[in-house]
């Protein structure tokens, strides 16, 4: 058979593949994001409060503050984080919406209705400190969180876990790891991201000559774990920007 007449053959097949390749329905791309919002929960580290000589405030210099100004150094004003934190509130209450109801106009609700009503695509949490002062249980705490996650995930969010810093007072410090433990737990079976900052913390030399009392950062200890937290952020807002998260 010569090899005009086997193209020819062949040449009605080829059409009918490429026919049905192309009645095939694709998957849709994620579509690009012009504006990304961050919303982020937490406790008094969240919120950013300080300690000096007696008085503890919330302060300017904060690790949301700063993780701010990385992401508008790199991204411009695409990018806007609202710090949400509320010191002394675990993320039981969180969830329940149960936390101080000053603190904005949804903060009384569930966290599944405050959530929906955030236009955010991206959500940070950081809990622990009170957890561990508060004698609640690791289980307790892991439940939490499991129930923060799955929910801002059902909501089409990226959520992303903190682990809280380390407190200088040994016996505290011994029940927050274990609720250090259990935040890592709920990132890796939830397969969402992890900013350890318990673990960088305690790496560093002296780090407790960074903390201003039992539990809050100076300023400088707040600089750094912003660092962190953008080494873990800045990649999912340039996957948002591009249109692949």
């Amino acid at each position: 058979m010569s090899a005009l007449v086997i193209a020819l053959a062949l040449a009605p097949a080829a059409f009918s593949a490429r026919a049905d390749a192309a009645q095939k329905p694709q998957a849709p791309r994620p579509q690009a994001q012009t504006q990304i919002l961050i919303d982020a929960y937490g406790d008094s580290t969240t919120l950013g409060i300080t300690c000096s000589e007696g008085h503890c405030g919330p302060q300017p210099q904060n690790a949301v503050s700063y993780l701010q100004e990385d992401l508008h150094a790199h991204y411009g004003d695409r990018v806007r984080v609202a710090n949400l934190g509320v010191g002394g509130t675990m993320a039981t209450q969180l969830r329940d919406g149960t936390g101080n109801r000053r603190a904005g106009p949804t903060a009384g609700l569930p966290w599944q209705e405050r959530l929906a009503a955030s236009p955010a695509q991206i959500v940070l949490i950081n809990y622990g400190i009170n957890e561990a002062m508060q004698n609640q249980t690791p289980e307790q705490f892991y439940a939490a969180e499991t129930a923060l996650v799955k929910t801002a995930r059902a909501l089409g969010k990226q959520p992303v876990l903190q682990t809280s810093n380390p407190m200088p007072d040994n016996r505290l410090n011994a029940r927050l790891a274990a609720m250090v433990a259990m935040t890592r737990r709920v990132a890796a079976e939830q397969q969402v991201p992890l900013v350890d900052q318990f673990a960088y913390v305690s790496r560093l030399p002296d780090w407790q000559t960074l903390m201003s009392d039992g539990a809050h950062p100076k300023p400088g200890l707040y600089r750094l774990k912003a660092e962190q937290d953008y080494q873990v952020v800045g990649p999912l807002v340039r996957r948002l920007l591009d249109g692949t998260l």
